[in-house]
């Protein structure tokens, strides 16, 4: 079993001391082209063939720029973690529990100019639970109960492998917490997040759309002192 979520061996080089500079330089010019109205990826790809970067580093890229606009959307939308006592949230499964184990395992996390901590531990349709999922979720839910959240609402892809299995391990878990907890498998987890308030995620599409949003990774991120890479 793997239990180094998002791990790859080049991640060292591409990450590199040295490898940051040309990622930073890149960044610069894609978030100048962003702003003008360019597509993101296609930017993306234009300035990621000139500086020669590989497919990961331009993925690291994508995941932590926006846009001007949508930068300051997010920070006006952005609930503090100190306002949830008595609140419910809506929490983004996958996303929120996969981050969470890529930094128990060490491995590579990307501050993003939104301030939402993200990782590249490409999903695919395709989960297994490692030993740090059991973590992963404890932290969560420790960390939810500690802002006094009164009801949580955990929803997960239907189409990824091993849902049930996880809607499971996190019930198992819920018992030792005083969360009402509410774990639901749908088929679109995004599109079900769209409305609502307090949503714990930091998928872009989500963050974008949502009415309100609570910044979970970087809490538990600062509370653990792991490291982030920034590559803007």
């Amino acid at each position: 079993m793997n239990a180094k979520r998002g791990f790859l061996p080049k991640d060292d080089r591409y990450f590199s001391p040295e490898a940051l500079k040309v990622l930073q330089r890149a960044s610069r010019h894609i978030f100048y082209l962003i702003n003008e109205g360019y597509d993101l990826e296609q930017a993306a790809t234009f300035v990621g063939n000139h500086f020669q970067l590989a497919e990961r580093q331009r993925l690291a890229i994508i995941r932590s720029l926006a846009t001007k606009e949508q930068l300051a959307s997010r920070e006006y939308k952005q609930i503090p973690m100190g306002a949830l006592a008595g609140r419910e949230v809506w929490i983004d499964g996958f996303n929120t529990i996969i981050t969470a184990e890529v930094m128990l395992s060490d491995s590579l996390l990307l501050k993003g100019m939104d301030g939402c901590i993200r990782d590249l531990a490409a999903l695919r349709g395709t989960y297994r639970m490692i030993p740090q999922t059991s973590q992963a979720i404890n932290l969560i839910l420790s960390m939810l109960q500690s802002a006094g959240v009164l009801r949580a609402t955990f929803l997960l892809d239907e189409p990824v492998s091993n849902s049930g299995r996880l809607k499971t391990m996190i019930a198992d878990h819920g018992e030792s917490y005083s969360l009402d907890l509410d774990i639901r498998i749908l088929k679109n987890v995004d599109r079900k997040l769209y409305d609502k308030e307090n949503v714990i995620t930091s998928d872009s599409v989500i963050l974008d759309r949502c009415i309100s949003w609570i910044n979970l990774a970087e809490k538990y991120v600062e509370q653990s002192k792991a490291s982030c890479l920034q590559v803007w």
